[in-house]
């Protein structure tokens, strides 16, 4: 296996643990970390312990959380605490909607829905950002900054622009028919 995938699985499973604490978080409003943690490694014994040290993994991840102004840490009666923050809750709703697109299945109308965009260069970051997140939903790139998808996303497309803080540089339309679109619907399993 390259390193490059090597390195992707990683990551994926930094920010998979770090969405799992930031779910728990939210759901609770707070957590006793310590008591939770101590739970899920007894759950956990049969696992070798080198290959999975969770412990240090949700720590870590909380760690990330607080460092991104997603949770903070409080202390009551010698016990630490993990709260969510206003941004964390904004951070878990965007990931709620995500997670809903990418796992919906509905009929297709028979309309596509575009995202064009015209993000400058020196915010290059946020169209990185962008295409990698329209990418993972399962959006397909028409043109450079043109991607298409079948079912209606107008309401993510709308937190996505709020996220990022590109609301005029990203234009969201609904077209009946796209000239050539075989390929497209293929890819969708619309044929």
């Amino acid at each position: 296996m390259g390193k490059l995938e090597e390195a992707s699985r990683k990551r994926k499973k930094k920010r998979d643990i770090q969405s799992a604490v930031l779910a728990v978080v939210a759901v609770a409003g707070f957590i006793a970390f310590a008591a939770t943690a101590g739970n899920a490694i007894q759950l956990l014994d049969y696992l070798p312990k080198e290959k999975y040290n969770l412990r240090y993994q949700m720590k870590s991840a909380a760690g990330r959380l607080v460092a991104k102004g997603y949770a903070v840490w409080i202390e009551r009666d010698g016990k630490k605490f993990l709260r969510i923050t206003p941004a964390g809750r904004k951070a878990f709703a965007f990931e709620q909607a995500k997670v809903a697109l990418k796992n919906q299945k509905k009929k297709w109308d028979g309309r596509w829905r575009m995202v064009v965009f015209d993000v400058p260069e020196r915010r290059r970051r946020v169209r990185i950002r962008l295409c990698a997140v329209m990418r993972e939903i399962g959006f397909v790139r028409l043109q450079d900054s043109v991607w298409v998808y079948p079912y209606d996303c107008e309401d993510f497309i709308a937190l996505l622009k709020t996220e990022l803080k590109i609301g005029k540089d990203v234009l969201y339309a609904i077209a009946d028919t796209i000239e050539h679109d075989k390929a497209i619907r293929r890819h969708f399993a619309l044929l």
